[in-house]
């Protein structure tokens, strides 16, 4: 009988209160930790530079983002596979390669560095969802899952103001910029994975409450695609407008609060960050107290579409000076977080509840994730060669409207969708 450590003992289920304040504070730190091997170069704008006709921050992101989504494509099989007792490892293995890339990143002259940053994204794509796999399947799994989201709105903004600090305050170039901000969090990211890595499975009341979750293989994944193709196909669509979008408002922050008479950003990348994180945190957790699994996806599902209707009338406000810059930048994250955080921590976990399969939400995850950043990268090239006379506010805001309408579109056929086929469910019928 393998040994449990103490804290392992600790976090048996009788502890529930402290297993959700460190199970969540672990999974927030360690992705928070991740971020400082991805984000800190985008805190700089590397104006003065363009090869090839491209400006040159287009091209480091771009680069990195192709790295990122074959990582994706590779995750889709690869982590809904890999072996419970592996996650660790391969969590500290991924990111220390990512670490090594920014090395070479700072050594190697532009532009020709910019295929350290492909390199950087491939490990750091596996990353969500081999954290993610310590929280799902479980009854507190909302309340984990968006904590653990937070990472992603406040630390985006937190390790980008950590760059700049180091570019600001101690001088460091702004290529080995990303490589010592990132070595600043390795060690912490070491302790939080060890953390992560005791907490107990979920028991047999999570597994009747939300379905067991394991490995999935080939014809397991094919099954599910087959089963819920259509539903599948639209939700990833919607996914890859989320994505798009957080893209341009998290990567050209900078660029945008410039745009809105802000120059010194590094303040107002974390403040702005922090009442949107509170606020997706609470209406996310709070779908924990929908027992019933059919139930909490549609609420789910309203979710997304709230959160895309806000998007266009915070669009709108600012487009008639009835609300300010700073208003306009929150609101914009609210909404367009209220649709992206479900994706990653509850959407595919109450669907795989909902229709009561086996496996792993990282398999759908992955799949829409990939196809996401396949978004990103076109519309960066139409960026930089077909609006490249529009300023990153103007072309922001002007793609919120289209953004909100289509986005609340098929949010509505998609839950018409989903509600036929749990009916169908209900009653027994297959399809």
């Amino acid at each position: 009988m393998q040994h449990k450590s103490g804290l392992q003992q600790f976090l048996a289920r009788n502890n529930k209160v402290w297993f959700i304040i460190i199970a969540s504070l672990a999974a927030f730190a360690t992705y928070s930790c991740m971020y400082a091997f991805r984000k800190p170069f985008t805190a700089l704008s590397y104006s003065s530079d363009s090869f090839w006709g491209v400006d040159y921050k287009i091209l480091l992101l771009t680069a990195q983002i192709i790295g990122y989504t074959l990582s994706k494509f590779i995750g889709i099989k690869f982590v809904p596979e890999i072996k419970l007792h592996k996650r660790a490892k391969a969590i500290i293995l991924l990111t220390g390669l990512a670490g090594l890339a920014l090395l070479g990143f700072a050594l190697v002259k532009p532009p020709y560095n910019m295929i350290f940053m492909f390199v950087n994204g491939i490990p750091l794509g596996m990353i969500w969802g081999l954290v993610f796999s310590y929280l799902e399947g479980r009854k507190q799994t909302e309340v984990l899952g968006a904590v653990l989201c937070v990472s992603f709105i406040f630390s985006s903004g937190f390790v980008k103001s950590v760059g700049l600090i180091m570019v600001e305050t101690f001088n460091v170039s702004e290529f080995w910029m990303p490589f010592i901000t990132a070595l600043v969090f390795f060690i912490p990211l070491i302790f939080f994975v060890y953390i992560l890595n005791q907490l107990p499975p979920p028991d047999k009341e999570d597994i009747e409450l939300r379905t067991e979750r394991k490995p999935m293989n080939k014809n397991q994944r094919k099954q599910l695609l087959s089963k819920l193709s259509f539903g599948i196909v639209i939700l990833t669509v919607i996914y890859i407008m989320l994505t798009v979008f957080r893209d341009l408002r998290d990567n050209f922050a900078v660029e945008l609060w410039s745009d809105l008479g802000i120059k010194d950003a590094s303040g107002v990348l974390t403040t702005a960050e922090i009442p949107i994180s509170i606020f997706v945190l609470v209406l996310t957790g709070l779908v924990m107290f929908f027992k019933n699994n059919e139930t909490a996806f549609k609420v789910i599902l309203i979710m997304v579409i709230s959160g895309f209707i806000l998007t266009g009338v915070a669009g709108l406000l600012f487009d008639f000076n009835a609300i300010s810059p700073f208003m306009w930048m929150v609101l914009m994250g609210a909404g367009l977080y209220m649709g992206y955080v479900p994706f990653n921590a509850i959407l595919f976990e109450r669907l795989l509840a909902a229709f009561k399969y086996v496996g792993t939400v990282s398999f759908l995850i992955y799949i829409a994730d990939a196809f996401g950043y396949l978004g990103s990268i076109g519309v960066y090239f139409y960026r930089n060669f077909f609006s490249s006379d529009i300023s990153w506010l103007n072309f922001f805001n002007q793609s919120s409207l289209w953004f909100s309408i289509i986005g609340v579109s098929l949010g509505i056929i998609t839950y018409i969708y989903f509600n036929i086929k749990l009916k169908n469910q209900i009653n027994g019928k297959t399809n």
